[in-house]
């Protein structure tokens, strides 16, 4: 594995979470219960990851204004916009994952 200086590592990872976020804002059409239920995380998780993140950093930042970075608009807006009702074997299988215990 390469070895990079710190600030280029950070640079590095700093440049894959944009591309994250960007990538989650142009698939409005996959629901986060669809990513809880693959992958373990949501764009809620990112959210709060960052507000965690400024938080360590001593930055306020609400929860509303960490899922508007990560949403790329109000959270309300897009629940409006592009949730949809999860089946009940979706919401079954988040269920049983435990996933929403946290």
């Amino acid at each position: 594995m390469p070895e990079f200086d710190k600030a280029t590592q950070t640079e590095l990872e700093a440049a894959a979470f944009r591309r994250l976020v960007e990538h989650l804002r142009g698939r409005n059409d996959v629901q986060n219960i669809d990513m809880m239920n693959l992958a373990g995380f949501c764009r809620n998780c990112l959210s709060k990851w960052y507000r965690a993140a400024a938080e360590e950093k001593g930055l306020p930042l609400t929860d509303p204004e960490a899922r508007e970075i990560i949403y790329g608009m109000p959270y309300k807006e897009w629940q409006a916009q592009y949730q949809k009702e999860a089946s009940p074997e979706k919401k079954a299988k988040f269920a049983a994952s435990g996933q929403g215990q946290h």
